[in-house]
């Protein structure tokens, strides 16, 4: 497995639509290891293909190591329900957070590495750590939902709390 680069704000491929997957083959499986081995390398909790210069709907979660890993390829948001507001970084903004309002509970339609069609359902913080992915692979990003920027003191006090 390898450590992909990061793609930084503000390359174009971040704001762009990202095309569907069609073949779930060996080239897939090994974009889904070794995003997953960025992801970790770069210590986030989500990582979309955009941010590591493949323009296709494939992304990969893991909250905590005890949740295990979710590889989302071509996900689509079924249900939304709630609403949260929290503090929200990404790995193509170093240094940049932000309080982003999102709904609490999401259910998702996606494929696994194989095709096979499966359902999540999530809520707080994982539903957020989805949605902030899935929107990476429409060219949304989370600067654009941000309703305060916070600075890096201020982050060091929520993350105290």
């Amino acid at each position: 497995m390898a450590i992909l680069p990061i793609v930084l704000f503000p390359e174009k491929i971040l704001q762009q639509k990202c095309d569907k997957i069609t073949s779930f083959d060996k080239k897939l499986a090994k974009l889904l290891n070794n995003m997953y081995e960025t992801m970790v390398e770069a210590d986030g909790v989500g990582l979309a293909a955009p941010q590591v210069g493949v323009k296709k709907q494939v992304a990969v979660v893991e909250i905590d190591e005890g949740s295990g890993v979710i590889e989302l390829i071509n996900p689509e948001v079924l249900e939304v329900e709630g609403e949260q507001t929290a503090v929200e970084g990404c790995l193509s903004f170093p240094s940049i957070y932000g309080e982003v309002s999102r709904p609490y509970r999401v259910k998702v339609r996606a494929q696994d590495r194989k095709g096979s069609f499966f359902e999540i359902e999530a809520e707080d913080f994982l539903a957020r750590a989805l949605q902030h992915e899935i929107d990476h692979l429409h060219g949304v990003l989370f600067t654009s939902k941000v309703s305060r920027y916070i600075t890096e003191e201020e982050l060091e006090r929520f993350e105290e709390e």
